[in-house]
């Protein structure tokens, strides 16, 4: 069988990118505590780092989502009657391949797409993916999944697969907006796929976010190397420490950078100018961890019922199966 060309569309303005980045440096560090959005950290250097993280012994949550899918695709498959699967964030779609292939077993599935701001990435994944399984039409939606969820295509019953435990990164009310928003532009039996990280004893937490050989610590401290170098910063990279923190209370970690000194800092490309004290931090990524009851009434709340929940055989991760009501 010929493999369809796929097809991409690009839905971010020329431009987004640097106006998005100085939106969130001036909101972020303008105002206290200061923030920096995490997606930030996923240039060239972050997702190059990113990926030597995931293959670190004491980090877990890609291999342990992996696995899950791995043991569980063709459970989740025969489950749902999906004809369209969409990735939100879907990068190179790789873990993502194992639910194509128990979708196509079942016989359902027609169509596969792919959401993600990178258009370069995009592209390599959506030919590789058409190449790979010829006849299944491949989509990709260069964008925003935050703020494009009324661009994904119609049509047949779909399966919104959001993975990677990237839900985590949202703070409690972006999460309910978030979810409420993919629920409003979802049909009534459509599906929603969740890979969310489980609540663990801290020590193993940090461990995992805190490895001996600091590729964590360099992939969070490449947040102020992107400043500099987009916006013309003049942070002192050498003069801030890397700070991971368990939040029991609100069950994440919390990754900052702490300046060791005082310093003034100039980011003439976003027109802010701030002066951070001796101790002062930044708070450049939040990692929440979930409690099984929580993920089902989050879900809840946001319009959709629970139909399955998969774990690893360490019980650290979790994928959930819902259902649009």
């Amino acid at each position: 069988m010929t493999a369809r060309q796929p097809t991409v569309s690009v839905l971010l303005e020329p431009g987004w990118e640097r106006g998005s980045l100085v939106e969130d440096v001036r909101r972020g560090l303008g105002s206290q505590p200061r923030t920096l959005p995490p997606k930030w950290l996923y240039d060239e250097v972050g997702s190059q780092l990113f990926d030597q993280i995931t293959t670190l012994p004491d980090y877990y949550p890609t291999e342990a989502e992996r696995a899950i899918l791995r043991t569980h695709a063709s459970d989740i498959a025969a489950r749902t009657d999906a004809t369209t699967l969409i990735e939100l964030g879907s990068g190179t779609s790789d873990k993502t391949r194992l639910l194509i292939e128990a979708l196509r077993a079942e016989g359902r599935l027609h169509r596969f797409v792919a959401v993600d701001v990178s258009e370069a990435t995009l592209r390599q994944a959506a030919a590789r993916l058409a190449s790979t399984y010829p006849g299944l039409e491949v989509q990709a939606l260069v964008g925003d999944f935050t703020l494009h969820l009324g661009h994904l295509p119609e049509g047949g019953r779909r399966m919104v697969a959001f993975l990677g435990g990237t839900i985590g990164n949202f703070y409690r009310e972006e999460r309910a907006a978030f979810l409420g928003a993919l629920a409003d532009h979802l049909a009534g039996g459509d599906w929603f796929l969740l890979g969310t990280d489980l609540v663990k004893s801290a020590d193993r937490l940090i461990a995992a976010y805190d490895d001996p050989d600091g590729v964590t610590e360099r992939f969070v401290g490449n947040a102020l190397a992107v400043l500099n170098r987009d916006l013309g910063a003049d942070f002192d990279l050498g003069a801030f420490s890397y700070v991971p923190l368990w939040d029991s209370r609100m069950q994440r970690m919390d990754l900052r950078l702490r300046a060791e000194t005082p310093q003034r800092v100039r980011l003439p490309g976003a027109g802010l100018e701030i002066d951070l004290a001796m101790g002062e931090e930044i708070r450049v990524e939040i990692s929440t961890k979930f409690l099984p009851d929580q993920i089902d009434d989050e879900l809840v709340a946001a319009g959709f019922s629970v139909a399955g929940r998969w774990t690893d055989t360490d019980g650290d991760y979790a994928v959930t199966l819902a259902r649009r009501e």
